[in-house]
């Protein structure tokens, strides 16, 4: 496996200790703008805020590779009198895991610390001996007596909330945070043009790197800069599910395994000349990969790329990833190499205005 150079670790730390929820993606785009500038040959955001690096501009013939930069969050919603605060989702935050989180509120000049609180279990008796986490009961707790106190914080309805943690190594084998999903996705297109620059790989066709902003909430970024770009090819990378941890059923979800290269999805939105190219791609060059199977949509942004402007050649990437949705996401970092790899191959073997027409 490649070794990161330091500068690409310190990016991938710096960018994943980052927080940019949906909706408030703009210091996670500076980061991943500030890395992969060098790499290319110019950069541009669109109005919502979705960052493009472009290599090779100016050709007929466009190719995507992208990811999604946005991670899930949650907003203030409800301010009691004795000030606690009740939240709604940004994006599809799992309110089962939010008892007993710290979380940062972000306010216009600061960030304020806070709790999930929960009941404890001394108290939990009779009919509310199994109480659990609902949208309606989980709260936050700021250190608060009254709803004076917390406006004199800063915070008011419409904040947005994310879990305070720190993106770390696991047993010098996984990467483990809070938004691997899809920062992880982001990561490895940034460093696909890192790569292309260091070993001087010239392309027949413009390149655009796309990070695109607020799939959580519907491929919504995503559906933007396709109309914009209008590309002839898509390459989306995001995350899918590892299967063998316990209480996931593979009958129903597959087997994906972490460490066993990315997932390679088949799908109606995946264009199946383009997803061959990849598989010979990968055979070729020796890169493991997984297969796995999508019955009507798949639910990331390639769904947006492929259905827009008349129709463009999309494939799916999907980093395996256990724990989706939590603040202990986990991906093995030899998967992670390998999305990288498969993306250089696969660009390599796109020709000059290839026709991937099927009839």
């Amino acid at each position: 496996m490649s070794k990161l150079t330091k500068k690409a670790e310190k990016f991938l730390y710096e960018y994943h200790n980052n927080f940019s929820p949906t909706g408030f993606e703009s210091s996670g785009q500076k980061i991943w703008l500030d890395y992969i500038t060098p790499y290319v040959d110019e950069t541009y955001t669109d109005k919502y805020g979705t960052a493009v690096g472009v290599i090779n501009p100016g050709q007929d013939f466009k190719v995507v590779i992208e990811a999604h930069a946005d991670e899930i969050a949650w907003y203030v919603n409800y301010i009691t009198d004795s000030g606690m605060i009740y939240v709604v989702r940004n994006g599809g935050s799992d309110h089962i895991i939010a008892p007993s989180k710290r979380v940062f509120i972000h306010t216009k000049k600061k960030k304020v610390k806070g709790v999930f609180g929960w009941p404890a279990i001394h108290t939990r008796r009779g009919k509310n001996a199994d109480l659990s986490p609902k949208m309606n009961n989980i709260f936050i707790d700021v250190g608060a007596s009254s709803k004076d106190e917390v406006s004199k914080m800063g915070i008011k309805v419409g904040n947005v909330i994310t879990f305070d943690d720190e993106f770390h190594m696991m047993n010098d084998t996984y990467y483990t945070g809070r938004a691997l999903d899809n920062r992880m996705g982001g990561f490895c297109i940034a460093e696909v043009a890192a790569r292309l620059k260091k070993n001087k790989t010239k392309l027949p066709y413009s390149l655009y790197i796309v990070n695109a902003v607020q799939e959580e909430i519907g491929l919504r970024g995503a559906e933007m800069i396709a109309a914009s770009i209008q590309p002839d090819v898509a390459i989306v990378t995001d995350v899918c599910h590892v299967t063998n941890t316990p209480m996931i059923d593979m009958k129903v979800y597959g087997e994906t395994k972490a460490g066993l290269g990315p997932s390679l999805t088949v799908a109606p939105a995946v264009h199946n000349k383009l997803l061959d190219l990849m598989f010979a791609a990968a055979d070729k060059n020796k890169i493991p990969y997984q297969r796995s199977a999508s019955s009507r949509s798949t639910g990331t942004d390639t769904d947006a790329f492929a259905y827009s402007s008349g129709g463009v050649a999309s494939a799916l990437i999907s980093i395996p990833l256990k724990y989706m949705h939590t603040t202990v996401e986990m991906a093995h970092k030899d998967d992670v190499e390998n999305v990288i790899k498969l993306y250089i191959a696969t660009l390599k073997a796109i020709k000059k205005n290839h026709n991937f027409k099927y009839l």
